[in-house]
């Protein structure tokens, strides 16, 4: 252990677009959080000071950077040469991790980090504090298995998977979604695998979720649906399709909806849909701090199916329908099908997305809901504890000396 006694776990999420990266790279943060343990989060997230950080939790803010297509980058605000931006990120990732001295490395979803600003701290790390653990954290589906092979391939990614990585830590259960036999893991990295399951959230009490619900000004005998398309950059169909089905025709007048755009959307299409919002008389929100608890005074949540959110929702038991984005990735339409298999949710194709569709559905999970709370409350989140067993065998055994 360190010389204070503690054990310090780095963190690393890119963070480049969305809210994805930082709600998972929290949630897990918040629940693995405790006595003797320091959590210090690496996030480009232009919003990471919204949130609510707990004692022995803390982040450091480098340069964000957006994706203009799948191969570059430029810098969210500043005005300055993305490669100077990158180069950024890259020495106070590195000049972190040798001052905050890691007993644990955890990175997420991209194993070298944007444009590989991770590799020089991994390679640091396993110079300079051999007994530290590297580990990369991964969703349950990254994307198509062609896509990821192809791309990992290009990538040398599956050398360095073996070179550079303690163990790898798949956030899902493995007969939902096999990566192993998709992405054609090689035996020497299979091996470091760990399907831990699922990441659960934290769940509100019924006074809690009782609270917003009053906040909103839903009555006892009223249901709830929350629309909600994660950081919003690509969220402005499944909300105009929305309104558009109110506009058409109001749900019951026994029901309330609440919008919650995302900080992300687009300024000029926010602001038409929080117009057309208050003529129907829908709630509309960019950004809401306390996403679980909403969810779990919702009576159905309408979203586009992320890791984060269908995790929320799930952890809520939440009646849930999702929208699947099919593009650039089509892990979300993968996701939805593998959940909807298991009875956990109802989804609509992209392609077949439309307001007439969306009201049969909604009319339909809400009448008839018994199947999917039974399945919800069958499911098991085991991920937390699958991380808390493994970083208490870690430290046991770590003693870090730098160089």
């Amino acid at each position: 252990m360190g010389q204070n006694g503690t054990f310090n776990i780095l963190m690393y999420s890119h963070d480049t677009y969305g809210l994805g990266h930082i709600r998972r790279t929290m949630a897990i943060a918040s629940q693995l959080c405790s006595d003797g343990i320091n959590i210090l989060i690496l996030t480009g997230s232009p919003i990471a000071g919204r949130f609510a950080f707990p004692e022995q939790i803390d982040f450091v803010r480098i340069p964000g950077m957006i994706k203009k297509t799948n191969e570059e980058y430029r810098p969210l605000s500043i005005k300055i040469n993305p490669r100077h931006a990158l180069d950024i990120r890259k020495n106070i990732i590195t000049a972190t991790a040798k001052t905050f001295q890691p007993h644990l490395f955890i990175v997420d979803k991209e194993p070298l980090g944007l444009k590989k600003e991770v590799l020089p701290t991994l390679r640091w790390i396993r110079r300079c504090l051999p007994h530290a653990r590297t580990i990369l954290g991964l969703r349950d589906i990254m994307d198509d298995a062609e896509t990821v092979r192809r791309d990992w391939w290009k990538k040398n990614v599956y050398e360095n998977l073996d070179k550079l990585y303690s163990e790898i830590w798949i956030y899902g259960n493995q007969d939902f979604y096999d990566p192993i036999t998709e992405y054609a893991i090689p035996e020497s990295v299979k091996r470091k695998m760990l399907f831990t399951g699922y990441i659960p959230r934290q769940m509100p009490s019924n006074r809690e979720a009782d609270r917003i619900r009053r906040e909103l000004r839903v009555e006892p005998d009223e249901k709830l649906i929350v629309v909600t398309t994660g950081g919003g950059g690509d969220g402005f169909k499944v909300m105009d399709t929305y309104l558009a089905m109110l506009e058409e025709q109001p749900l019951d007048s026994g029901i309330k909806s609440v919008l919650v755009t995302g900080p992300f959307m687009p300024k000029q299409e926010r602001k038409k849909l929080f117009k057309r919002a208050r003529k129907v008389g829908a709630q509309t929100f960019l950004f809401y701090r306390r996403m679980e608890k909403l969810m779990a005074a919702a009576d159905l949540v309408v979203s586009m199916g992320g890791y984060n959110t269908l995790s929320e929702v799930v952890s809520q038991g939440t009646l849930s329908l999702v929208i699947p984005r099919e593009t650039p990735r089509t892990e979300q339409l993968i996701r939805a099908k593998a959940f909807k298999k298991q009875g956990l949710i109802d989804y609509i194709p992209w392609n077949d997305f439309s307001a007439p569709l969306l009201r049969t559905k909604i009319d339909h999970l809400l009448a008839n809901p018994e199947r999917y709370y039974d399945a919800l409350a069958g499911f098991r989140f085991t991920g937390i504890d699958s991380m808390r067993r493994r970083i208490q065998a870690f430290r046991s055994k770590v003693n870090v000396v730098a160089c």
